[in-house]
């Protein structure tokens, strides 16, 4: 560690700041990256001749790999560290995103997506345990939420944006070259992150002793004061983490409609155009990107308030899933105008993904020092929604209509909001003694 360069020099360093930086744009080029598929269905549909089910075994591909890698690889980041794990991943399903523009065959899709997905898979556990050492505790979850939410649904904005709008609307690439064009930039983010990031204060070279001890201070104090604890978990420990996970898998069930299939739906159903797709598509993930700072800034304020951690998360979650709920039915009287129907959907992710950030603050406050495995273990069970998301609504499509698509994903979000009732953050995985 570099020591300060004054005695008298109080002031902390602000590289804090830069770490924010780079946590903030690994989720948003992840969800840029990760939405490219969901744009391309329409153009693979009519070159392979595939159907909605078809596209949909295509998508198991990632869901298989991100499911199945996610807990051991976040295993390693909390034994190897961050830096190294993370690097390697960005590096891995930069390489799965260029086997989709490379692919020669149906089967090349399917094995790029899963290799995108075991280099996403571990990404977010990986910045869970960022959060935990470079974000202070009074605001840690707005950060969470501003990385975890914010920039990942302007991630997915910007997909629909520069590369369905811009680069196949406007700009009239061949989608294989607007493909490679994201490969190159996530290329260039992952060699600023390697050579930048460092996985804690202490040990990277421009924080001096104060920024330290802002960061690392708390910590200390808290692993001072705490009971020991012990390697066991008790059966409420087991059923709080349990209810984590079923809301996990619900959450993420619903949400691969965005992530996945709406875009397929505005071409098949209404029949638009690369650049007015791209503009309709972008509206959902405009109003996840205001939940995750705003759902962040409730969490801490409603904590700093009540001083209750358990019904500050879940009251925020409950509100936003609930409403998502309510809202993605009044959303079906818009269903042939897709332009007044978007608009819907753009409330109706702004308060679904509330909860997003309540997930995060949850992990980060029973996990302690194995924060990243928890989260992994918790997203990693919940692959079960995202495995089961494309064959369900590829199917309902195709042999009952869009229709039925949206009213699934409505009674998904009313069941998360109730899994909230019996999740509390004030419960740690392993017991003290």
């Amino acid at each position: 560690m570099q020591t300060s360069p004054s005695p008298d020099s109080a002031r902390p360093t602000m590289v804090r700041w830069i770490i924010f930086a780079l946590a903030f744009m690994t989720s948003a080029i992840l969800y840029w990256h990760r939405y490219v598929f969901a744009f391309i269905k329409p153009v693979l549909a009519e070159e392979w001749k595939l159907t909605n089910t078809q596209l949909a075994d295509i998508d198991s591909g990632f869901a298989l790999t991100y499911s199945l890698c996610q807990f051991p690889l976040a295993i390693l980041a909390d034994l190897l560290g961050v830096h190294l794990v993370l690097t390697t991943l960005c590096l891995v399903w930069c390489g799965g995103l260029l086997m989709l523009a490379l692919a020669p065959s149906v089967g090349w899709l399917w094995y790029g997506q899963a290799i995108l997905g075991a280099g996403q898979s571990a990404v977010y556990a990986c910045l869970s345990r960022v959060s935990k050492t470079w974000y202070p505790q009074a605001i840690r979850t707005t950060m969470q939420g501003a990385v975890g939410v914010m920039a990942g649904r302007l991630g997915a904005l910007s997909s629909s944006l520069i590369f369905t709008t811009l680069l196949l609307g406007y700009i009239g690439l061949e989608w294989r070259t607007a493909v490679e064009v994201l490969v190159a930039v996530g290329l260039l983010h992952t060699l600023v992150f390697a050579f930048t990031f460092r996985n804690s204060p202490r040990r990277h070279p421009a924080v001096n002793a104060q920024e330290v001890e802002l960061l690392e201070g708390e910590m200390t104090k808290q692993v001072t004061t705490t009971k020991s604890v012990s390697l066991r978990m008790s059966r409420r420990s087991m059923a709080n983490v349990g209810f984590v996970v079923i809301q996990t898998i619900l959450s993420t069930f619903a949400d691969t409609l965005y992530s996945n299939w709406l875009p397929q739906f505005l071409k098949q159903v209404h029949n638009l155009d690369w650049k007015l797709m791209g503009i309709y598509a972008a509206l959902p993930f405009l109003g996840g990107a205001l939940a995750g700072i705003l759902a962040g800034y409730l969490n801490d304020v409603c904590i700093s308030l009540t001083g209750n951690r358990r019904w500050s998360r879940a009251g925020v979650a409950i509100a936003g899933k609930g409403m998502a709920a309510v809202l993605i039915f009044v959303a079906m009287y818009f269903y042939d105008s897709p332009y007044a129907f978007c608009i819907c959907l753009f409330f109706v992710k702004l308060f679904g993904d509330w909860s997003l950030t309540s997930v995060w603050g949850v992990v980060t406050d029973i996990g302690g020092r194995a924060t990243a495995t928890v989260f992994a273990f918790s997203n990693s069970v919940a692959g079960i929604g995202l495995i089961l998301a494309p064959q369900v609504f590829g199917r309902l499509a195709d042999n009952y209509g869009w229709q039925y698509v949206f009213i699934m994903v409505g009674v998904t979000y009313a069941a998360c909001a109730l899994s909230w009732l019996f999740i509390d953050a004030s419960r740690p995985v392993m017991d003290q003694a």
